[in-house]
């Protein structure tokens, strides 16, 4: 119920400061977030979190394949069933294992080159 109270007092807060600051003050807000935007620092950032999110997002597909070949190996190498069962375990826990470490890396990444995106950002706004 709090957070229903929040959102309603948050939009009408909203409503009432925009209505008294106008259609015109929105466009001059609107023209400046647009300028900067479209600032050659921020585009290059732009670019580089746009390359570096494409090739994260081709590491994890990867270290799921390495995991199903690993997994795969183990089945079919040679002794009790219950020996492969095992292989395979170790096998599924040791890429689980690669797969949380590559994400976690990827997180940081991502974060790291939005974090200087917004440096970027903020020193083209301040100049």
């Amino acid at each position: 119920m709090r957070g229903k109270i929040g959102i309603v007092v948050g939009f009408a807060a909203g409503y009432v400061l925009g209505s008294r600051a106008g259609r015109e003050r929105y466009e001059q807000i609107k023209t400046g977030v647009e300028k900067l935007w479209n600032t050659d620092p921020v585009q290059k950032q732009v670019g580089k979190v746009k390359d570096f999110g494409a090739s994260a997002a081709m590491a994890l597909p990867s270290a799921l394949w390495d995991g199903a070949l690993k997994i795969g190996k183990a089945t079919t190498k040679s002794g009790s069933p219950g020996q492969k069962l095992d292989a395979a375990l170790r096998a599924g826990k040791d890429s689980a294992e690669d797969v949380a470490r590559g994400a976690e890396t990827t997180a940081d990444e991502v974060k790291k080159a939005a974090e200087k995106a917004a440096d970027e950002a903020k020193k083209a706004a301040d100049s």
